[in-house]
């Protein structure tokens, strides 16, 4: 009897004890998602593969969303993995599973809809709508004449969402939306004649421009919108908080600026007809002097596609031409510069490049040690531009503004105050055309990024699936081309 109580009380207990586990361990608050994402030392982030985002050169991972990406993972001092959604739709179920990426930034647009399957953050990058027709069809100029078109857009884009709007008022309208394309699919396709028209963002139109000579901006379609980055859907603010925290920082002390000014500061430098004369140029010039910019690239140690986009800032890849101030040559070299570089002819294209490469590694070698790469190359062709004096009085000039002399996106500023009295009688080498060197080098930058893109290795799965899609008036007989090389 007696035994068998004190196992009642001990089962008692055993169970009081039991309950009262289970009670503590419902009270253990679960750590919140930037707490996993510090615990786990990794940030894990869902993008779309395009050229705007995220894509991989022969450099490694790049791509506007993923520079920026990078810099808040490595503030948090954890490891950036990339993950990649085949398309939009995808891109928002990925974030909502609980095993998924926690973070979406992919040039994203917050609509009522969206916000019903993700949190958005304070913005970082604005862009318009726009509608694109191809040249020398006719233009339309308002949603109206977007009532019998074939267009085709990114199924579960923005712009999707925007037609939907536009059907309200306009039910003849139709269109097609695709998941089984990229921006620079549908750019093609309009530039081809396969749909008469699409939707996208100012940006992402600006980065294609030059491979698809064709097309143009019928109107904007709405205003500007703001793009950022998204979280799943919830009360847990920890890791939304952290990112609105680092977009402001960013913001407010150039970060953000600069790497806008990389991407995009000098995307309409060509226009539409440089866009599609420097396309014809690449075909039908470069080929002549590619040989001799990679020799001399080899022995300078510098990239040949750099040394390429100088001979075309300088002379459109012409060999035997002469300015008015006598600089002669496919480098445009100066009698003296020539000289120094060991050059006798000029107008021969293989001297000149050797010439026009060994003057430029000489100039950037000059520099200041404490200007870093990238700076440190836009510095350079400045400096080849307008001579290292001038340059030194624009970074002077900057340091007095409390701008970083350092940084080429704050010297930009200062070079065109050189050709105004009142600036450039203080400096020691005094006058200079400065406005030129600024336009010297976002030209350059330009064809640098294009012979950058078009040389590399096409990016897998870029190829549009027009098999698999039904689009009104599309020849699905005719051979698919491949996107051009990003």
């Amino acid at each position: 009897m007696f035994a068998q109580t004190a196992l009642r009380q001990r089962c008692a207990k055993w169970l009081i004890a039991t309950g009262l586990f289970l009670m503590l361990g419902a009270c253990v608050e679960k750590p919140s998602t930037l707490e996993r994402v510090k615990e786990d030392g990794v940030l894990r982030v869902v993008t779309r593969n395009s050229p705007a985002t995220y894509f991989q050169d022969r450099n490694g991972e790049t791509g506007f969303e993923y520079e920026l990406v990078k810099r808040f993972a490595d503030d948090l001092g954890v490891e950036l993995k990339i993950e990649t959604a085949d398309n939009i739709d995808d891109l928002f179920n990925q974030l909502g599973q609980p095993s998924g990426p926690v973070l979406a930034a992919a040039g994203l647009v917050s609509s009522e809809q969206r916000k019903t399957q993700a949190r958005f953050s304070h913005p970082y990058l604005e862009v318009t709508p726009q509608v694109i027709y191809r040249n020398g069809k006719s233009r339309p100029t308002d949603a109206g004449d977007l009532v019998g078109k074939r267009i085709l857009v990114l199924k579960g884009s923005s712009h999707a969402e925007q037609l939907a709007e536009l059907k309200k008022q306009y039910p003849a309208l139709t269109y097609e939306e695709s998941d089984q394309v990229e921006v620079v699919d549908l750019l093609r396709m309009v530039d081809e004649g396969q749909i008469d028209l699409t939707l996208v963002d100012s940006n992402e139109l600006a980065m294609n421009q030059v491979y698809f000579p064709n097309v143009r901006v019928a109107f904007d379609l709405g205003d500007a919108r703001d793009q950022r980055w998204a979280v799943a859907a919830g009360d847990d603010n920890s890791l939304l908080n952290e990112i609105n925290e680092f977009l402001d920082k960013v913001q407010k002390n150039g970060t953000l600026q600069r790497l806008k000014d990389r991407y995009y500061g000098h995307v309409d430098v060509l226009g539409y007809v440089g866009a599609y004369t420097f396309a014809q140029h690449l075909q039908q010039r470069l080929p002549k002097y590619e040989k001799h910019f990679r020799a001399s690239a080899k022995v300078e140690q510098v990239d040949w596609r750099l040394l390429a986009a100088i001979g075309y800032q300088e002379s459109m890849w012409q060999a035997e031409v002469t300015s008015k101030t006598g600089v002669r040559g496919l480098m445009m070299l100066t009698q003296r510069t020539a000289q120094a570089m060991g050059v006798s002819n000029r107008l021969d294209p293989k001297q000149s490049i050797i010439g026009g490469a060994k003057y430029f590694m000489i100039v950037k070698a000059e520099l200041d040690d404490s200007i870093e790469e990238p700076d440190r190359t836009w510095f350079a062709l400045a400096a080849y531009n307008v001579g290292s004096g001038h340059l030194e009085d624009a970074r002077k000039l900057a340091k007095n503004e409390g701008l970083n002399p350092n940084k080429w996106l704050d010297v930009k500023k200062m070079l065109p105050r050189l050709s105004q009295k009142q600036w450039y009688s203080k400096t020691r080498y005094g006058y200079a055309r400065g406005g030129e060197p600024v336009h010297f080098v976002a030209n350059i930058r330009r064809y640098y990024d294009i012979l950058t893109w078009v040389t590399q290795p096409q990016l897998e799965g870029s190829q549009v699936a027009e098999s698999n899609l039904h689009v009104p008036g599309v020849d699905k007989t005719k051979p698919t081309e491949q996107t051009p090389p990003l």
